[in-house]
């Protein structure tokens, strides 16, 4: 793992225009925390369902009715929290009416008699929601429909996806009335909710999900659900790498020069702190089954027996060509990556045979015939189709998922608050050579890197906004100018 630090000088502090606590009883009394901010920290992630904030503030006991905030208010939890804060480019976020944190913990830091510190953990709505509801009824069809340009479900409750009925059209689940947007699986999949929390379930089914594309079914599969300040998301894994679905939002460069001088020109920021760590971890990523994993299927009605080994084709004779379209595997032709291509392994360690090499297998018993919708006469007519097709899906969603986190780089910056998770950005930062005065970029750690999660820290003395950011492949690919 190789790091480079900088000291975060020039990054001044922003505005935070708004932290409003309000009472639980009836929300008409009200206190102001701005006075005594002390830290601001927001996060997302494309691993984290709901978003989070943290405030610590300091009070001297006359912030209401001359008693603390704590206790003249009081603050106790499930307090409805107005928040907004901006960075110097005017990127605004804007957290209150239906899009309101909630205080979801109370922590006293320092107490004495002239004043106190107190930590306050705030959450999503649906967070705390998600703990009370149940899924308890049947789900038939597509797991996901998709969404409309401007964030709202296209279908209604009736005829919508599961995780459009589960997040916001059902009003019987979590009905959040947050923007979402949910890309369009290809395949159906019926269930029971088994009287599971919603937030457990639309993971679940984030595995199970064929992108709704071309030559998807067979080579790729798996989404990520989470939420960001825009709203909830469920975006499939392909998506996120793809440059024109998900078009690179900045670009950013690490050097030595020294603060204030200008920017390269075609790139957006230049990065205070960076740090690259290559997660391909060879045993750990074997266990998980990364490259290769194998399926036994079984059907017990007819004794079906099936044994299917895909694999990611990260192995090749030619490492000079490992990246040339001629060279690579059939199932990877038809992969969006973000880098030039997949690691390189050492093709010592490849088993011959059939269905032999692999690392991970993973047993299923075949549903054939489990839940049919329609009539009576439909069902019998569907008796003999498969509700999942796991072989087309369960092997591809775990190599994919896993290979998405084969690289990590984090970069810190000043505050940007038009950055979200799931975003794509460019980075380069500068090749090692013994020529000290090199400017060549990095041709394997550059390139086009996903936002797994974020966290912007704001204080009264400082602003910035730390990225950890991943993806699936090595070598730079692309142009760091937007667009191109």
């Amino acid at each position: 793992m190789a790091s480079k630090n900088v000291t975060a000088r020039g990054i001044e502090p922003t505005t935070v225009d708004e932290l409003t606590v309000f009472s639980n009883p009836t929300q008409q009394d009200d206190v102001s925390l701005l006075g005594g901010l002390v830290r601001l920290q927001y996060w997302e992630s494309i691993m984290q369902d709901t978003i989070h904030a943290t405030v610590v503030y300091s009070d001297t006991g006359n912030t209401i009715d001359k008693k603390s905030a704590v206790d003249g208010l009081p603050i106790v939890g499930q307090e409805k929290v107005a928040l907004s804060f901006k960075d110097h480019q005017d990127n605004e976020l804007v957290f209150k009416d239906d899009t309101a944190l909630y205080v979801n913990k109370v922590t006293p830091i320092a107490d004495d008699s002239t004043k106190s510190m107190v930590h306050l953990d705030l959450v999503s709505k649906e967070y705390i929601m998600n703990e009370k509801v149940r899924l308890n009824t049947r789900f038939d069809g597509k797991i996901a429909n998709g969404s409309g340009a401007e964030g709202n479900a296209t279908a209604n409750a009736n005829n919508g996806g599961h995780i459009e009925k589960i997040l916001k059209t059902d009003k019987k689940y979590l009905a959040t009335k947050k923007d979402i947007d949910i890309d369009k699986t290809a395949n159906n999949y019926n269930f029971i909710g088994n009287n599971r929390k919603p937030f457990y379930v639309l993971n679940w089914l984030s595995r199970f999900g064929i992108p709704d594309t071309d030559k998807a079914e067979g080579n790729t599969a798996g989404f990520f659900f989470w939420e960001t300040s825009e709203g909830f998301k469920f975006k499939a894994i392909d998506t996120l790498l793809d440059k024109t679905k998900n078009p690179q939002k900045k670009s950013i460069i690490f050097n030595q020069s020294v603060d204030g001088e200008s920017i390269p020109q075609g790139y957006d920021v230049k990065a205070v702190g960076y740090e690259l760590d290559n997660r391909v971890d060879v045993q750990t990523k074997y266990k998980m089954g990364a490259y290769s994993n194998r399926i036994v299927m079984f059907d017990p009605f007819n004794c079906f027996y099936e044994v299917i080994a895909p694999n990611a084709g990260v192995t090749k004779t030619d490492a000079e060509n490992v990246n040339t379209p001629e060279n690579e595997p059939a199932n990877k032709k038809n992969l969006t990556t973000a880098g030039r291509g997949l690691p390189l392994l050492n093709k010592e360690f490849d088993r011959e045979g059939k269905n032999q090499d692999y690392t991970r297998t993973t047993y299923m018993m075949l549903d054939t015939g489990t839940m049919p919708t329609g009539d009576t006469e439909e069902q019998l007519n569907k008796s003999k189709d498969i509700n999942f097709d796991a072989k087309s899906v369960l092997n591809q969603s775990i190599m994919r998922m896993n290979q998405l986190f084969s690289q990590k780089t984090t970069v810190t910056i000043p505050g940007d608050f038009s950055l979200h998770a799931g975003d794509s950005v460019f980075v380069d930062a500068p090749q090692l050579e013994a020529d000290t005065s090199n400017d060549d970029v990095n041709q394997e750690s550059g390139g086009l890197y996903i936002i797994a999660d974020l966290c912007h820290f704001l204080t009264p003395k400082e602003t910035y906004t730390k990225l950890n950011l991943i993806r699936d492949s090595f070598g730079r690919k692309g142009n760091h100018t937007r667009g191109r």
